[in-house]
């Protein structure tokens, strides 16, 4: 076996567990804490003052063990920009939060206008490098491909950033979106193993630093992500399904974060037009479950679960 499919999980775990007792206690020093919401499920404002932007830790992983391989695999170098990039983006939105005590960083429209520049200089490299056709591998169907001209591009666009929205949304509860992702990231290592796509020490990285993180992100958590980690997780499944030209199976194995924002969608529209009723106790759908009286232990063991499953369909489609 290529020491190439393990060396960056181990590097990258080394690195993730190592940072745990020098970065925690210093963001706990710094009080850089989370704000939990008011509106919130009571028994999160216990979390109130937990250091959040642990996010840094699984970058530090990612980004230090990709540049160890990126000299022979220069195919990681953009979905490297695409995570680091979505990292830069919520660090800003988590240290705005932190410094200005509000559990809102950004505003929306700076959110997004940073979120459309990121994934707009990837879209531009990836429709250059795929010579303007986009095409899309279809599930359940080996070796035919969807071709959607012109239109892949705002398909791009709302695939990525939705991606991307979808994993901060699931970040909620404690270990969830490390635990979820940490799955998700190990389905695109075994593709990239398989079709030799020369991404696995990416993805491999993700896992490793994942893996390192939840060492501390169980729960009850000592640490949490943030955007910095979320944003950051988000954008590498995007980057990384479109480098393999498996955008569709985000749909898959990636269901969990698309379940999150569509409840979170629904609720604030049907709460629109009903003058005030809900659909869900709350959202996103694992405060829903939380409110239903599951523990967080058990949304986050099911959600696990679920994604565990979906990334199997997800192999059984290739």
């Amino acid at each position: 076996m290529d020491a190439t499919m393990i060396l960056p999980i181990l590097i990258s775990f080394a690195i993730s567990a190592a940072l745990g007792p020098v970065v925690i206690p210093l963001l706990r020093k710094l009080k850089f804490g989370q704000t939990e919401r008011d509106d919130g499920p009571q028994s999160h404002l216990k979390k109130t003052g937990t250091p959040t932007m642990g996010g840094l830790m699984i970058l530090a992983g990612i980004i230090i063990t990709s540049l160890i391989y990126v000299k022979d695999y220069p195919q990681i170098i953009p979905v490297l920009f695409v995570t680091a990039g979505f990292g830069i983006i919520g660090f800003l939105d988590d240290y705005i939060k932190i410094m200005l005590h509000r559990s809102e960083g950004l505003t929306p429209p700076q959110k997004m206008l940073g979120q459309f520049l990121v994934t707009g200089i990837f879209v531009f490299y990836l429709y250059n490098l795929k010579g303007g056709d986009m095409a899309m591998l279809i599930p359940f169907w080996p070796g035919h491909y969807l071709h959607l001209g012109w239109l892949a591009v705002p398909v791009a666009f709302l695939a990525i950033i939705g991606t991307v929205n979808g994993a901060n949304f699931t970040d909620g509860l404690d270990g969830l979106a490390s635990s979820v992702t940490l799955l998700i990231a190990t389905f695109f290592s075994v593709v990239a193993i398989g079709t030799q796509s020369g991404l696995h020490p990416i993805t491999c990285a993700v896992v490793g630093s994942l893996m390192g993180f939840l060492l501390f992100n169980v729960y009850p958590a000592s640490v949490f992500m943030g955007d910095t980690g979320s944003l950051a997780l988000g954008g590498f499944v995007a980057s990384a399904a479109y480098m393999m030209d498996m955008p569709i199976f985000i749909l898959i194995v990636a269901l969990i974060y698309w379940v999150e924002i569509l409840s979170v969608m629904i609720q604030v529209t049907y709460f629109k037009i009903s003058g005030g009723k809900r659909i869900f106790r709350m959202a996103p759908i694992h405060h829903h479950f939380e409110l239903c009286g599951w523990s967080e232990t058990r949304v986050v063991a099911v959600f696990s679960i679920v994604t565990a499953l979906l990334c199997l369909v997800g192999i059984l489609a290739l």
